[in-house]
């Protein structure tokens, strides 16, 4: 159509019909209230009839007489072919990360279906292996059982380890059995003989000093000794002891800590320390998950506490630290189950 003979023709006479009604109850109201109007998307009609779709910007200036409108028409084709590829682009994202999200979780079931599986043939081996240590046997038989029994220590570690991950990660926390009764000293007196029973070579000193009793969950804690007193086993040096100190402070918080000398940990990994699947890059074993440390974490974030950690050239340190009373500054006594956490 040419300029002559769009002279004179209203503007809703261009639009489609749909577009009209877009125009009279949007457009114009908009139009009067802010004196412009940026990108309206309307179709116009063509000459041969086909919807040509375009972006209407207006502005009034002026009043009265003077008053003038100013209208401008954008072809809004390429901009909605952009927009559609934009939208259709957003929504298989979506769905990818929907798909992938559904799977994340089908595996972590998975693995926490695995461990649970695996840990009734644990225990059938670690029963009969503690069986056969009763019985007489020549020192190497001895030896192979001692080996046989931290091995599967070791493994029963591992899978209770995926468990607490794949809880985590399925929403279910750490679960704890807080309690007021001492437990908490023949717990961690019990982890440090095991571990010096797997590793005859190596010197581990214990000291504790609690006054009363402590409000937490003494196998939780016991687990989270096993896991620190585990890894200063791997990445200490085997040429000095590890210290082990458990005590309560004058406030009433107990403290739980794990000192060994060694390689200082470097200050890139000291971020990531605690996420999972992370592992010593400057050390040639590189056995185990990478969890232990980011399940102690949960343990101590569940207790309402925080691992603390400081690494030098002469010792490598973590610290449990629980205030008073535990979770929320709980001073209730008793037993009661909860689940805390959740990534």
């Amino acid at each position: 159509m040419s300029a002559s003979e769009l002279d004179g023709t209203p503007v809703i006479g261009l639009l489609s019909k749909a577009s009209r009604v877009v125009y009279e109850t949007s457009f114009v109201p908009m139009l009067a209230l802010n004196g412009k109007v940026d990108g309206a998307s309307l179709d116009l009609i063509a000459k041969d009839g086909s919807k040509v779709p375009v972006l209407l910007s207006a502005e009034t200036t002026g009043s009265g007489k003077e008053c003038r409108t100013t209208i401008a028409f954008l072809l809004a084709d390429a901009r909605r072919a952009f927009e559609r590829d934009l939208a259709k682009a957003r929504a298989e994202a979506e769905a990818q990360l929907l798909l992938t999200q559904r799977e994340g979780k089908l595996r972590e079931q998975f693995v926490a279906i695995l461990g649970h599986d695996l840990l009734n043939p644990v225990a059938s081996i670690s029963s009969s292996v503690g069986m056969l240590a009763r019985e007489s046997l020549s020192e190497t038989g001895q030896e192979i059982v001692e080996l046989t029994q931290g091995s599967v220590k070791r493994m029963s570690l591992l899978i209770h380890n995926i468990l607490d991950f794949a809880r985590n990660r399925l929403g279910g926390g750490i679960e704890l059995n807080m309690s007021d009764e001492a437990v908490l000293e023949t717990e961690v007196r019990q982890v440090v003989n095991e571990l010096r029973a797997a590793n005859t070579d190596r010197e581990i000193q214990l000291d504790i000093s609690l006054q009363g009793t402590v409000r937490c969950d003494g196998p939780r804690v016991g687990q989270l000794l096993s896991n620190l007193l585990g890894n200063a086993l791997t990445y200490g040096d085997p040429e000095h002891p590890i210290f082990v100190n458990l005590n309560t402070t004058d406030e009433g918080a107990f403290e739980l800590g794990v000192r060994n000398a060694g390689a200082p940990i470097p200050p890139s990994a000291m971020e990531r320390l605690f996420d999972p699947f992370m592992r010593s890059t400057n050390h040639g074993d590189q056995m185990g998950l990478g969890l232990g440390l980011y399940i102690a974490s949960e343990i101590a974030k569940a207790h309402g506490g925080k691992l603390e950690v400081s690494s030098n050239d002469d010792w490598t340190t973590f610290t449990l630290v629980v205030p008073p009373g535990g979770i929320d500054g709980q001073t209730d006594s008793g037993q009661g189950e909860t689940a805390i956490g959740g990534t």
